[in-house]
């Protein structure tokens, strides 16, 4: 794991007195004081952080989260939002000081209303992703933020990440699907911005302070989403390409024909594959032969009649003739698409039989994917012999998962202790084609320092000077994407 803890100030523990307070706002089934029940609150997804907290608060209601917030401001004790704690960046785990209160949003699961006409749709923080899908499709609309974790995810944590996801290319990100927010400000007050309204020119938007910000701010507490129309006509193709540079000549040449109906174009590569044949039930390799590189192209259209079966053939045709697609296949069927997505979906976790991870989520311009996969590639094999680089991603968009197995054979604590040098060396390549070292999975306590190198001078100032304005005392998440400072 990485081996640069960040350090902050020491912190006086949480007065009981406190907790009996919070205790009278939400109940006993919103107040988890045991162990065993504050256990699933205090490990981060990937396992690389514990932290100890003596309660985590369960608000059913705005109301009732906004006075937990109001009482802990009211006796300066830091707060630790957090959602479905699936958080890549461990941006919603306490720290081990025991000196935080938890305020988690899994009560507050309301969808509070559909509209149709106005393609939209009013959730609360505490809804899982998937739920906010299926009220829309069940409304004949389409909830386009689509990603591996849907299942896990609630809409105020992929809101406070500004999650990406499979779509983005088409759709944008989180924050390019929301209209307005109900935020929770760090001393209690409530900021009640859920409008609907596609236009809206009053002044600065201050929805877009809290997407992103991983409750550093406040806590979102509701949003009004961005529906789009439900699509009717939907193509998959798997597609075996020569090297990651025909790949994106395929995107042009897509996006030439038929752009606006490209809704994900997805790559993998042949070792990322493998592990998913090898370690995960049912699926099968859907071409006659191995390749290293692949990519995974999806068509949409409300349109039943789009005939985009006919048009993504002929797109293949021509990129066969051009010498950019050396096989495909185009699914037939319902169950073809969820397998053929199946195989990008468990990408990542077919890694983990595998040993240690180390995990980079760039992105770079487009155009830099080819020279960044092939720089970052040959620099970490030199550095670590027998390091099994496995990228995979959304290269449509630029955003490359650039994980990193572990060797065979090397034991897993002392690949892990590699973390920083392979990440550093990896962002270092990421920084000279000008690109991010964290595209969508956010920076949380995991990449708070990495931040403060990338973000120098008045950029990282004026960041600053938003929390200090919006939180003066400092008690929102504390040593999340701002380092101490």
């Amino acid at each position: 794991m990485p081996d640069r803890p960040l350090e902050l100030p020491p912190r006086p523990p949480v007065p009981p007195a406190l907790i009996g307070r919070i205790r009278q706002v939400v109940g006993d089934r919103g107040c988890l004081t045991e162990p065993q029940a504050i256990a699933p609150h205090m490990k981060d997804w990937r396992g690389l952080f514990v932290g100890r907290a003596p309660v985590v608060v369960k608000p059913a209601s705005t109301a009732e989260c906004a006075e937990v917030v109001r009482l802990c401001a009211e006796a300066r004790v830091p707060m630790v939002p957090q959602g479905g704690n699936s958080s890549m960046a461990a941006g919603a785990t306490p720290f081990e000081d025991g000196a935080e209160v938890v305020i988690s949003t899994a009560r507050m699961n309301r969808i509070r209303a559909v509209d149709p006409a106005n393609m939209s749709l009013t959730a609360e923080a505490g809804c899982i992703v998937k739920a906010v899908q299926d009220a829309a499709e069940q409304a004949g609309c389409l909830f386009p933020l689509s990603f591996g974790g849907d299942g896990t995810a609630v809409v105020g944590g992929v809101l406070s990440t500004n999650a990406g996801g499979n779509n983005t290319l088409r759709y944008g990100n989180a924050r390019d699907l929301v209209l307005g927010l109900e935020v929770v400000l760090p001393d209690g007050q409530v900021w009640d911005g859920l409008r609907s309204l596609r236009k809206d020119n009053t002044g600065y938007c201050l929805r877009h302070l809290f997407m992103g910000a991983e409750g550093t701010l406040g806590i979102i507490t509701a949003a009004v989403l961005k529906l789009a129309p439900r699509p009717r006509d939907v193509q998959v193709a798997f597609c075996a390409v020569p090297d990651v540079a025909a790949a994106l000549r395929l995107l042009t040449l897509l996006q030439g024909r038929d752009g606006p109906s490209i809704s994900a174009f997805e790559y993998m590569a042949r070792f990322g594959l493998s592990l998913v044949l090898k370690h995960v039930p049912g699926t099968t390799d859907p071409l006659a032969g191995p390749h290293e590189h692949y990519v995974l192209i999806e068509l949409s259209s409300p349109r039943p009649d789009a005939h985009l079966k006919e048009s993504l053939e002929a797109a293949l045709a021509e990129a066969v003739e051009q010498g950019l697609v050396a096989d495909a296949v185009i699914a037939a069927s319902d169950a073809q698409r969820a397998a053929l997505w199946k195989l990008r979906e468990e990408m990542s976790d077919a890694q983990k039989p595998e040993g240690g991870s180390i995990k980079n989520d760039i992105s770079v311009p487009v155009s830099a994917v080819p020279a960044f996969m092939a720089e970052a590639s040959a620099a970490v094999t030199a550095a670590l012999p027998g390091i099994r680089p496995c990228p995979f991603g959304h290269v449509g968009d630029g955003n490359i998962h650039f994980n990193l197995t572990q060797p065979e054979g090397m034991a897993r604590d002392a690949y892990m202790a590699e973390w920083d040098r392979m990440v550093d060396l990896v962002n270092a390549i990421v920084r000279r084609h000008g690109g991010s070292f964290s595209a969508e999975h956010g920076i949380g306590r995991l990449k708070a320092h990495t931040l403060a190198e990338w973000r120098e001078g008045p950029e990282i100032a004026l960041m600053r000077r938003i929390k200090a304005a919006i939180d003066p005392a400092g008690l929102m998440n504390q040593g999340k994407v701002l380092p101490p400072g």
